[in-house]
């Protein structure tokens, strides 16, 4: 699941250099270079792509604009899977993958109510629609219904 990505991948009229037109735009209008994976800061689709183009070892420029990835490559390189690469940007979910049961997911935020009820001193015990609640949504549930019992 998620959001499969089409891509075209052309030649970009230079030796070395690939481009990917998708369906979707990455950046805006705005442009990004990346000339190595340490400059791809952050959690924006153009960084994580850039991050995963590094990562496979033949890329030695990624250029965003838009909808179009433009990729140079290291010289003697072939381009091996990068169309994989861009293709999978925004796939969570492989197929194969078992989804999380709920128990294990309220496992993950449970320390968390526990903290913030540790924080006001007493820990009230919680019903079993409260356990579902996330924790920072229940906080504040009960924060706006103490300050419409004070007026």
């Amino acid at each position: 699941m998620g959001q499969p990505v089409d891509v075209k991948q052309t030649a970009a009229g230079v030796a070395g250099r690939i481009r990917f037109e998708l369906n979707r735009t990455l950046t805006g209008q705005g442009h990004e270079r990346f000339t190595s994976a340490a400059q791809a800061i952050g959690p924006r689709p153009a960084a994580e792509l850039a991050r995963r183009l590094f990562t496979s070892g033949v890329v030695t420029g990624v250029h965003l604009f838009a909808n179009i990835v433009t990729v140079d490559l290291a010289p003697g390189s072939r381009n091996g899977d990068l169309a994989q690469i861009v293709i999978d940007l925004h796939q969570y979910w492989k197929p194969g993958m078992k989804p999380p049961s709920v128990e294990e997911l309220m496992a993950k935020v449970a320390p968390a109510v526990v903290e913030a009820s540790s924080d006001s001193g007493s820990a009230p015990e919680l019903s079993a629609a409260e356990k579902l609640i996330p924790p920072h949504l229940l906080a504040r549930s009960r924060a706006a219904r103490s300050k419409a019992q004070a007026n």
